[in-house]
C-alpha cells in the first residue's frame, strides 16, 4: 500500500521492481497481494494492455484511522481509561509538539460537542 500511495498507482511488474525483486519475492506473490487488497476494497484497478493497474481507493489517513479504530475497539473491552493512559503517554514520548497538537484536538472535539466550558 504504501508503494502504490507513493506513486499514485502502479501494475505487478513495477512493484514488483521497486519492492519485491530487492527481497526475494515474486512477481506472482506481489500479484496475489494487489488482487487481494483490490478484493478488500483497498485498491481499485483497470485493465491496461494485458496487465492491471491498481490506485488506492482509500487515503492513508483513512486507511490508519480505521486500522486504529478497528484496534482500540477490540483493545478497549471495558478498559478506556487504561488504552486513553498508554495512548497519552505515547503521545508524550513523540515529543511535546505531539502532546499539544493531541490537546487542541481534544478541546476542539469538546467543542464542536457543545462540552468546551470556554
Amino acid at each position: 500500500m504504501n508503494h502504490v500511495w507513493a506513486t499514485g498507482e502502479g501494475e505487478a511488474k513495477a512493484v514488483h521492481a521497486a519492492l519485491g525483486a530487492p527481497r526475494g519475492i515474486t512477481v506472482n506473490t506481489v500479484q496475489s497481494t494487489l488482487k487481494r487488497l483490490y478484493e478488500k476494497g483497498l485498491l481499485a484497478r483497470h485493465k491496461v494492455s494485458h496487465a492491471y493497474v491498481y490506485e488506492p481507493r482509500v487515503s492513508r489517513e483513512a486507511f490508519h484511522h480505521g486500522l486504529i479504530g478497528k484496534l482500540v475497539g477490540q483493545m478497549v473491552n471495558g478498559q478506556a481509561d487504561a488504552l486513553v493512559s498508554a495512548f497519552v503517554d505515547l503521545t508524550e514520548r513523540a515529543g511535546v509538539e505531539q502532546l499539544e497538537r493531541l490537546e487542541a484536538l481534544v478541546a476542539e472535539r469538546l467543542r464542536q460537542r457543545g462540552g468546551g466550558g470556554a
